[in-house]
């Protein structure tokens, strides 16, 4: 089987939501000797921002792109320790530390946007729900995210948001890490008055406002 072959036979197994078979051809593709990076790129890559670009067209249902983040998710960790061996690097075009505010167990909106940010290629870290200030702070030292995304759902957690991006003030960090809000009773004057960098009104709006942080077209 050729080199393109398989890396379509990738891209289809991300598509079609094949745990089973993408992991068969991920490493079907390093031991025929494929650089990894590229199998990252061109099998797993294309095929969730495949999924992506046809969930925005309202092709299909959001549980797909979900199944398919999943597989996709499967054949990077395969994947991620063969490109650290072999010395290679792969770069996002960002990487997003994202989070439910502490007192929220909130967590559907958070995780599709979640899932459309992994399917157009970013680095995304989800430290769940209920996320304490300090967590969030540690991690960002940890991780050094290009965006924080701050998730509330329920009203009385809101101040929450303004207190991360306090701490991340207190910490030095506020001047490296943007951060961007949402959730169901977050507007552009809340963003506003707590000093965010933005605000995601929806997924779709979510993903735009990253890219547009991130300088990305």
């Amino acid at each position: 089987m050729q080199a393109e072959e398989i890396l379509s036979k990738i891209k289809e197994a991300v598509i079609g939501g094949e745990m089973e078979e993408v992991s068969k051809r991920v490493r079907e593709a390093l031991d025929k000797g494929f650089d990894p990076v590229e199998t990252l790129e061109k099998g797993l890559v294309d095929g969730i921002r495949e999924m992506g670009e046809r969930w925005a067209r309202e092709e299909i249902f959001l549980p797909e792109v979900m199944l398919s983040a999943d597989v996709f998710k499967k054949g990077a960790a395969i994947l991620e320790s063969e490109i650290k061996r072999v010395g290679k690097t792969y770069k996002p075009p960002g990487r997003i530390l994202m989070g439910t505010v502490e007192g929220d167990i909130h967590d559907l909106g958070k995780n599709i946007v979640g899932t459309f940010l992994t399917a157009a290629g970013f680095d995304v870290y989800d430290l769940g729900v209920d996320v304490p200030t300090g967590t969030f702070v540690e991690k960002a030292k940890e991780l050094k995210p290009d965006i924080i995304g701050l998730s509330s759902l329920l009203s009385f957690t809101m101040p929450k948001q303004r207190e991360v991006i306090k701490a991340l003030e207190e910490a030095g960090l506020r001047d490296k890490i943007r951060v961007i809000v949402g959730g169901a009773p977050i507007t552009q004057k809340w963003a506003d008055e707590i000093g965010a960098d933005s605000y995601g009104e929806d997924v779709i709006d979510a993903l735009a406002k990253v890219k547009q942080l991130l300088g990305i077209k």
